[in-house]
C-alpha cells in the first residue's frame, strides 16, 4: 500500500546511481515540502512517464561514467521536456549523453572547493550578489568538453565546468553536491530547481500525509480485517495508530512479550493502545517459552534467529485465533525500501528487507504499509498529526530481540533481572539530566565476566554491565555521546546500590566504526 500523492500532484523522481548521499537528496526534497521518490537510474522510461515528475534529479555514484558497464539512464529520459538536475555522476551522465566529452582525471577531488559563479542562474537565485560559495566535492572523472548548446554558469579552481546548463532544455548540471551540510548553499539551490525551476509548490505535510494515508487504507482493506505486530516502538506505534484511525475494530493489534523486554514495557503499550486509544489488543505473554527455546544459546545470530522465527510462529499462531484475516500491517519505512532495491539492476541487492524478521515466502495476507515512503522523522511527524505522546515519538531504537541480544551469552533469567533493573536506571537518569533527546540510543550491556568488589567491608565478586550512549543521524555512523561525569557517576552509584549482584559499571566510549552500536 502506498500514500503518494494523487497523480495530478506535483513530485520529484530522483534516479540513484549508488551514491551514499541520494538518501541525503531525497531528505532535502521533502523539507522543502515537495514529495519525492528514489529508484534506481535504469528505471524503465514507461514507469518514468506513468510516475509523471515533475522535475527529474541525476544522482551521484561510485562508478565512472567512462566504464563499459556503468550505470545508464534511458536516453528517452532526457526528451522528456521536464527539468533535470544532473549531480557529480549525474553531470557526467548528462554531458556524455548530449555529446561532450569526459575525461578520468590525474587526481581525485574531494572536499571544500570555492565555487565561483559566472553568470544569473535560476538555479543561483537568492545568493544576493554572493559570487562565490562553498561547495563539496566527490569526484574521479571530469568535463573535458561540453557538448553543443551547453554554457557554463559556474567554475571552481579544480572543475572548470562544476555547474553547467543547456541552453536548448531545461537541463542543469553540477559537479558537487548540493545535498550535504558541508555546500553552503547547497539547500538554497535544491529548493531553487524544486520550487522554481520544476514547479512544485510546498504541499507535502505530514498532516496532508495522514489525512491521504487514513483514506487509502480504508479503500484497500475495505470490509476486510488486519492484524499488526505492535512492538512499543515508533514505526509500530504510528503504523498501528494511523491503520486504526482508518478503519478502526478491523484492525487486531498482538504484542508478543517474548521475555526480553525493558522494564514495564508490556504495561505501557497495553495502557496507551488498549487504555487511552481504545485499539483492540491481544497481549501474549511468551516469556517462558522463548526463554526456554534460547536454552543453552550463546552465538549472537543464532539468538536473532531464534529469537525471530519463533516470534513468527507466536504471531501466527494468536493470528489464526482471530478468524479471518486478509491484511497485515507493518511500520516498513522508506529507507528500509530504498536498502531492498538495487541501484544497478537486480544483481546488486544491497539488503533484502522483511520488517518482522523474516515473512514466509507463501504468506497469503496482504501487506498494509502506510508508512513505506516516510523517513524516521516524518514517522514522529504523522504521530504527532496523530497525538501519540511524546515519549513514545522519541523512543530511543530498541531492537527486536530485545535484551536478548544486550547479554553477552547466554540469556537466562537471572541475567535479563539485574540487565532490566540497570537499564531502567540509566534511561531515568538521562532523562531527569535532559540528555535523553540529545542521545540518539542509550543502552546497557550485561557482560559475561565477574569483577572483585568490596561493599560493607565485605568482599563480593559479582557481574559488570557497560553503559553505551551514542549520538548520530541515522545509525550508519555514531560516535560516543559525551554525558557529564556527574551523572555517569549518578548511573553508576545507583546501579551498584540497588541492583542485586552488580559491583561494577563501565562506559563504552568507541565509535561506530569500527565497533557496532549494539554489542551484538
Amino acid at each position: 500500500m502506498t500514500s503518494r500523492p494523487a497523480a495530478s500532484d506535483s513530485r520529484i523522481l530522483i534516479l540513484d546511481f549508488g551514491a551514499q548521499y541520494s538518501q541525503l537528496i531525497a531528505r532535502r526534497v521533502r523539507e522543502g515540502q515537495v514529495y519525492c521518490e528514489l529508484h534506481p537510474g535504469d528505471m524503465p522510461l514507461t514507469e518514468i512517464e506513468a510516475f509523471a515528475p515533475s522535475g527529474i534529479i541525476l544522482s551521484g555514484g561510485p562508478s565512472s561514467v567512462l566504464d563499459h558497464d556503468a550505470p545508464d539512464v534511458d536516453e528517452g529520459v532526457l526528451g522528456l521536456g521536464v527539468p533535470i538536475l544532473g549531480i557529480c555522476y549525474g553531470l557526467q551522465l548528462l554531458v556524455l549523453r548530449l555529446g561532450g566529452r569526459i575525461e578520468s582525471a590525474d587526481d581525485r577531488e574531494y572536499g571544500r572547493a570555492t565555487l565561483k559563479i559566472e553568470r544569473d542562474d535560476p538555479l543561483f537565485a537568492g545568493f544576493a550578489g554572493d559570487s562565490e560559495q562553498v561547495v563539496w566535492m566527490s569526484h574521479g572523472d571530469r568535463v573535458l568538453a561540453l557538448p553543443e548548446g551547453m554554457s557554463v554558469i559556474a567554475s571552481s579552481g579544480g572543475s572548470p565546468f562544476a555547474a553547467v546548463r543547456s541552453d536548448r532544455a531545461p537541463i542543469w548540471g553540477v559537479q558537487f553536491h548540493p545535498e550535504v551540510v558541508h555546500t553552503e548553499s547547497g539547500t538554497q539551490m535544491l529548493e531553487n530547481f524544486v520550487h522554481s525551476i520544476c514547479g512544485c509548490p510546498r504541499e507535502w505535510t505530514m498532516a496532508s500525509f495522514a489525512d491521504d494515508a487514513i483514506a487509502t487504507i480504508k479503500n484497500q482493506v475495505g470490509e476486510g480485517r488486519a492484524v499488526c505486530g505492535l512492538s512499543g516502538g515508533v514505526d509500530s506505534s504510528v503504523a498501528a495508530t494511523l491503520v486504526h484511525r482508518a478503519i478502526g475494530d478491523q484492525l487486531t493489534c498482538i504484542f508478543v512479550d517474548h521475555g526480553m523486554m525493558r522494564k514495564n514495557e508490556r504495561h505501557e503499550v497495553e495502557a496507551l493502545f488498549r487504555e487511552a486509544l481504545g485499539v483492540q489488543l491481544i497481549s501474549i505473554d511468551a516469556s517462558d517459552r522463548f526463554l526456554n527455546a534460547l536454552d543453552g544459546v550463546s552465538e549472537p545470530e543464532k539468538k536473532r534467529k531464534v529469537i525471530g522465527n519463533l516470534f513468527i510462529e507466536v504471531f501466527e499462531e494468536e493470528a489464526a485465533k482471530i478468524g479471518d484475516v486478509d491484511f497485515l500491517v507493518q511500520g516498513t519505512l522508506y529507507p528500509d525500501v530504498i536498502e531492498s532495491v538495487s541501484v544497478k539492476g537486480k544483481s546488486v541487492t544491497i539488503k533484502t528487507h522483511h520488517n518482522v524478521g523474516g515473512l514466509p515466502e507463501d504468506m497469503r495476507l496482504a501487506l498494509v504499509e502506510p508508512l513505506r515512503e516516510l523517513f524516521k522523522d516524518e514517522v514522529r511527524a504523522v504521530g504527532r498529526e496523530l497525538g501519540l505522546p511524546a515519549h513514545v515519538l522519541g523512543r530511543h531504537p530498541f531492537p527486536g530481540p530485545g535484551l536478548g541480544i544486550r547479554i553477552l551469552g547466554e540469556v537466562t533469567r537471572d541475567r535479563l533481572g539485574p540487565l532490566r533493573e540497570a537499564d531502567a536506571i540509566m534511561i531515568e537518569e538521562i532523562r531527569a539530566a535532559g540528555l535523553y533527546d540529545e542521545i540518539w540510543q542509550a543502552l546497557t550491556v550485561f557482560l559475561p565476566v565477574e569483577s572483585v568488589g568490596v561493599m560493607g567491608d565485605e568482599r563480593t565478586y559479582e557481574n559488570v554491565v557497560a553503559l553505551r550512549c551514542v549520538t548520530s543521524t541515522d545509525a550508519m555512523t555514531a560516535d560516543f555521546a559525551r554525558v557529564p561525569y556527574d551523572v555517569l557517576a549518578r548511573i553508576s552509584n545507583r546501579i551498584i546500590n540497588e541492583v542485586a549482584g552488580i559491583n561494577r559499571v563501565v562506559y563504552d566510549i568507541s565509535s561506530k566504526p569500527p565497533a557496532t552500536i549494539e554489542w551484538e
